[in-house]
């Protein structure tokens, strides 16, 4: 092993630099920190940040997210929410090409979503520009200029400077422009296939219908249960309310959440209508319908589970059509690379859409938002293979290159049910190692916001939990944080059981001075908190960081 250098350095300076929302994205080596800072005496050496991402380059899951992450910069390679070019196999390698997409820098907008769906579906070459949403961040007055309003998504025509926004229009355009006769894959109905279009518009209309339903039972208060839905006298019906029963039946459900059912077994109905998974029988991918729908349906499962205590995948709803669709959505890589988990959406959705309601069946919901929250100890090392709600393994949990340099190999029919719970572990582990040691300097920077004197805002606040781009580190307990989590990812990087044996225990209290405990254990609960995904980590991964951030804050508390 190479030689660890001491931590001697006993001080910290901090400087002004441009606000942006935080990610994990890996700046250069050249940019990480090549010793370790420390405000503790402890003899015990821990290694830096620049030794951390060496060492995890070594295996062979490091180096192929190297690898790819050097794919992406070319424009090539897996889909990834922090992407800025987009060539695939394009004959116009050495020419940019001539539209660019501004989209939301996290990966929270539903319709920046499904246009970047039908990008990599369709395979279209493009240049991407990362833009905040208002909730976390100023837009970049340059973009600004450009859309006055605003507006995300948006798309550019680069030689002319038209701007054109509206997730419909823009998909529209794209698919129009890059047509079958040129090699690309149709996302619509042809303009001969009447009845195909005639579908579209049916379909484009329902699936307004179910997102004004599912607006109006998430962020409006329920009125008392209606019995089970339509007929009878709607006096009777008050009188006999059910709202907020505990039992997940239809006979207990408000007004409002039978109408979203309703509207969701017309959705359920539809998918049922074709042979395969997709709206459409015409081919054996998902088009531009499909793509108008998951974005938002991603979210009503997050949602619904978490503010009403209903579960839209359990099979007690009948909703196969549904399900068997979202499966085979999830069998594709670059669905992954967009797909957001529960936790990130119950945060990132009010700030966008305004609070949610609870109501609906109390006692699921209080299950089910403890364990989205992870309240519930399911945050907490040992992790269960699987979860409870968001199923990990019917389609690839992690990028295909990273599964395959595991040996990790997907079932007959593309999932990853049968893998090997203990090595899918371990490569989990070993991908928040990866992405924690890329950006090791800014992510402590970041997590001390949570300490004492942190998160003291200079400017206006944010809508949105999971980012606050200028608030501020508190100085005072930077360096052993920083310590404090190169400790976690050594320990993420080496272990190969369930719990990190008591030496590491050791480790972390070692450097971190009693006197400075509480606020290293606010500061990662801080960092805990705001962990996104995919912005982050897929969720496969990115459970493993938030918990083992929990171990470091069990073993110092």
């Amino acid at each position: 092993r190479r030689q660890r250098t001491k931590t001697t350095t006993t001080t910290t300076t901090t400087s002004t630099t441009t606000a942006r929302p935080f990610s994990f994205s890996s700046p250069t080596t050249l940019q990480m920190s090549t010793t370790s800072s420390s405000s503790s005496s402890s003899s015990k050496v821990i290694p830096s940040w620049t030794d951390l991402q060496s060492l995890v380059a070594e295996t062979p899951v490091g180096k192929s997210l190297n690898d790819e992450m050097e794919l992406r910069k070319q424009g090539k390679g897996s889909a990834h929410v922090q992407n800025t070019l987009r060539l695939f196999e394009s004959s116009n390698n050495n020419k940019l090409p001539p539209i660019k997409l501004y989209r939301d820098h996290a990966g929270w907008c539903p319709y920046c979503e499904k246009t970047m769906l039908l990008i990599e579906e369709k395979q279209v070459p493009i240049q991407i520009e990362l833009v905040p949403m208002r909730s976390y961040g100023d837009k970049p007055q340059e973009f600004m200029r450009k859309v006055p309003g605003g507006l995300l998504p948006a798309i550019e025509i680069v030689k002319s400077g038209q701007i054109i926004t509206e997730s419909s229009v823009i998909m529209e355009l794209l698919d129009e422009w890059h047509p079958p006769e040129d090699g690309y894959k149709p996302m619509m109905p042809s303009e001969t296939d009447e009845a195909g279009r005639q579908r579209f518009q049916k379909l484009a209309r329902l699936e307004r219908e179910l997102f004004s339903w599912w607006c109006t039972l998430l962020f409006r208060p329920e009125l008392p249960g209606f019995g089970g839905g339509g007929g009878g006298n709607p006096l009777s019906k008050l009188i006999g309310g059910g709202g907020g029963s505990s039992s997940s039946s239809s006979s207990a459900m408000s007004g409002s959440m039978q109408g979203f059912m309703d509207c969701m077994k017309k959705v359920d109905s539809e998918l049922k209508k074709t042979k395969g998974p997709w709206f459409f029988d015409d081919n054996d991918f998902p088009t531009m319908i499909d793509f108008v729908y998951v974005s938002h349906v991603e979210r009503m499962l997050a949602s619904c589970a978490y503010w009403k205590g209903l579960d839209l995948r359990d099979p007690r709803w009948g909703l196969d059509g549904i399900n068997a669709w979202l499966d085979a959505f999830e069998k594709r890589e670059h669905y992954l690379a967009f797909k957001s988990d529960y936790y990130t959406h119950v945060k990132d959705i009010p700030p966008q859409y305004g609070p949610g309601y609870t109501g609906g069946f109390e006692q699921d919901r209080k299950k089910f938002s403890k364990c989205i929250e992870g309240k519930d100890g399911s945050w907490h090392l040992p992790l269960s293979h699987d979860d409870p709600l968001q199923p990990l393994y019917r389609g690839p949990p992690l990028p295909l290159c990273v599964l395959k340099v595991a040996g990790l190999l997907p079932d007959a029919d593309g999932s990853y049910q049968s893998a090997d719970p203990k090595l899918m572990a371990q490569t989990c582990r070993l991908m928040a190692a990866w992405k924690l040691a890329g950006n090791g300097v800014n992510v402590a920077k970041f997590a001390a916001r949570g300490g004492p004197a942190g998160a003291k805002n200079p400017r206006k606040s944010f809508g949105a939990e999971l980012a606050d781009p200028y608030a501020e580190s508190d100085g005072a307990v930077l360096a052993t944080v920083d310590e404090a989590l190169r400790v976690i990812c050594l320990a993420m990087k080496e272990i190969d059981q369930e719990i990190p044996d008591p030496s590491f225990v050791q480790m972390i209290k070692e450097v971190v001075p009693s006197g400075q405990a509480s606020g290293v254990v606010s500061s990662l609960a801080y960092l805990r908190d705001r962990i996104g995904c995919p912005r982050d980590l897929p969720l496969a991964s990115g459970r493993y960081l938030r918990a083992y951030l929990n171990w470091g804050i069990d073993s110092l508390s």
